[in-house]
């Protein structure tokens, strides 16, 4: 797979090494000569460029990549670069950072974003995940869809705690991806039995949340107290 990235600071940087380690083929562009640093990731291949330039974009063959994503610590440049990149080179997948979560709710489908990444959305998520039992926490936005990556760890008094997954009745628009038990990673079958301290991961529609949290966090008797 072949991904561009925009902005080859620390950040960038960091995401074309674990790309590189996996096998694709990466592409760092940098309107700033301090920045290149080939030396750090040698892997890669690098180009001193303005990233919402069309010219310096048509020069990295924007349209030969599957993922471009826009990493700058600016949040107009990581805009301009997403729609450039959906509308002009028609590439697959765009995933863009977010610096300000005031800016959040531009980073959308009509800016040509498929993923948005707000830093500080995450950690804060993060935190809220390691505290959390039976809170639905928000971990990633996607774009298309108006849908969510979302996470909860199955308190004790749940109602479906001891149910197989094939038997509950899940919020429409709402999949169970995946339950981290302890170590474990686990694919959700139909047959495997949901247990308290699960940590389960969704990707739910934004409307379906609310229900989502109803069903998995209290038990029913509790619920029609």
């Amino acid at each position: 797979m072949r991904v561009a990235i925009a902005g080859a600071g620390a950040v960038g940087r960091s995401i074309a090494g674990e790309l590189l380690e996996n096998g694709h083929e990466v592409l760092l562009i940098d309107k700033a000569p301090t920045a290149i640093s080939v030396e750090r990731v040698p892997q890669a291949e690098w180009l001193l460029a303005d990233a919402c330039e069309i010219t310096s974009l048509d020069e990295a063959a924007l349209q030969r990549c599957n993922v471009v994503i826009a990493a700058t610590g600016d949040d107009k440049v990581n805009l301009v670069v997403s729609l450039l990149a959906k509308t002009e080179y028609g590439v697959p997948r765009v995933v863009a950072r977010v610096n300000n979560p005031k800016n959040e709710w531009l980073f959308n489908e009509a800016w040509g974003v498929d993923v948005a990444v707000s830093t500080p959305r995450l950690m804060s998520a993060l935190v809220e995940e390691a505290v959390s039992v039976g809170d639905l926490v928000r971990l990633l936005r996607f774009s298309h869809g108006d849908a969510n990556l979302v996470e909860l760890t199955l308190p004790p008094e749940s109602a479906i705690a001891g149910t197989q997954v094939g038997a509950v009745e899940w919020p429409q628009d709402t999949t169970l991806v995946t339950i981290i038990r302890g170590s474990r990673v686990l694919t959700p079958g139909a047959e495997e039995t949901l247990e308290a301290g699960d940590e389960l991961l969704f990707v739910a529609a934004q409307a379906r949340e609310e229900q989502l949290e109803d069903l998995l966090s209290v038990r029913r008797e509790d619920a029609t107290s």
